[in-house]
């Protein structure tokens, strides 16, 4: 797989990660990103045996963006720090068909994951393993079909965004689960 690579310093590495690929291993056993990231720093620096790799934050497979990996542990525990307290913000992009009302808000739910079905689910709070999942929206653009829909996640929940979305009639286009 070749790496896009954005940027790379000695602390971080940011790779534009393609829809489709996986973050980091699960139970399919498809090569993750990590893997791919790892293998490329083992090569290009000629380091015997494995490389720190610290992942501060996913990207669901279905999504591509922008992934941000730490290359020593000191830059993960900054960057987790940074992601904690907002320094670092996270923005995405998402397809509707369905035009939201209101056409920008902020949703405050409690989401909980299915293991077995591997899906988030928006359920009360207090609910057995409810989390507590904030975003906010605006509508960005819009045609006869599709609603283009500018999202900054507060907190960074399993599936929150396709769960979220769904929640309020707006279930991401293209999106299966």
């Amino acid at each position: 797989m070749h790496l896009d690579i954005l940027f790379e310093d000695n602390h971080l590495i940011a790779i534009n990660k393609p829809p489709g690929a996986i973050t980091q291993g699960d139970k399919t056993g498809d090569t993750a990103i990590t893997e791919h990231v790892s293998q490329y720093l083992k090569t290009t620096y000629q380091k015997p045996g494995n490389v720190y790799l610290g992942l501060v934050h996913r990207l669901d497979r279905p999504a591509s963006g922008i992934l941000l990996m730490a290359k020593t542990s000191k830059a993960a525990e900054r960057l987790s720090a940074m992601i904690q307290q907002r320094t670092i913000r996270k923005f995405y992009y998402a397809v509707t068909g369905t035009q939201p009302d209101p056409p920008a808000a902020k949703l405050t739910d409690y989401l909980a994951k299915n293991e077995r079905q591997n899906k988030s689910y928006r359920v009360s709070e207090g609910s057995k393993g409810a989390k507590l999942a904030v975003l906010e929206y605006q509508l960005k653009a819009a045609s006869d079909h599709y609603f283009l829909l500018d999202i900054e996640l507060m907190t960074g929940r399993h599936h929150q965004i396709r769960a979220q979305l769904s929640s309020i009639g707006c279930p991401i286009k293209g999106d299966l689960k």
